[in-house]
């Protein structure tokens, strides 16, 4: 079976507006694998942006405190940052995570999520995201701030 290549933004837009994808490529697997598993889903995208939401509920989400677990959380933002990365890098390249840093704000026992991610600075290598996880209600719950670094060459081979 033969695939057309797309770019990773077309891809994804085409994804959100329900429009086929069979037979595309962008390069990257999408939904991901985390993301089919936790429910994880993209919601709107630009370059170097990202959207995605999550309904949670503690009672299968929850911590020792009864309360959405942080993990849970900071995974919903890397979600959305990985995802906004994604389409910034060119055909031959990938990127992985150098640092991801999360703030909770306050706690949440059953919502729906969106974690909204976007590039603050952008260079040759190093990108630099934030990205806010608010309750359906708008009400924030938690930062989180990341660094990407985009792989070329022998180094993006395997990734």
């Amino acid at each position: 079976m033969t695939t057309t290549p797309l770019p990773v933004l077309e891809f994804l837009r085409r994804h959100i507006a329900g429009l086929p994808t069979d037979g595309a490529d962008c390069g990257f697997r999408y939904p991901t694998a985390i993301s089919r598993t936790l429910g994880i889903e993209l919601v709107a995208i630009e370059a170097g942006c990202a959207t995605v939401e999550l309904k949670v509920d503690a009672e299968v989400h929850g911590n020792q405190q009864g309360t959405v677990h942080g993990g849970l959380i900071t995974e919903l933002a890397d979600a959305a940052i990985g995802t906004a990365h994604s389409t910034l890098v060119r055909t031959g390249e990938s990127f992985t995570t150098i640092e991801l840093r999360t703030v909770f704000l306050r706690p949440v026992w059953r919502d729906t999520l969106r974690a909204t991610a976007r590039a603050v600075h952008t260079g040759r290598t190093l990108t630099h995201y934030a990205c806010e996880v608010t309750r359906a209600d708008g009400k924030p719950v938690a930062t989180a701030s990341s660094i990407v670094t985009t792989l070329r060459g022998e180094r993006s081979h395997g990734r």
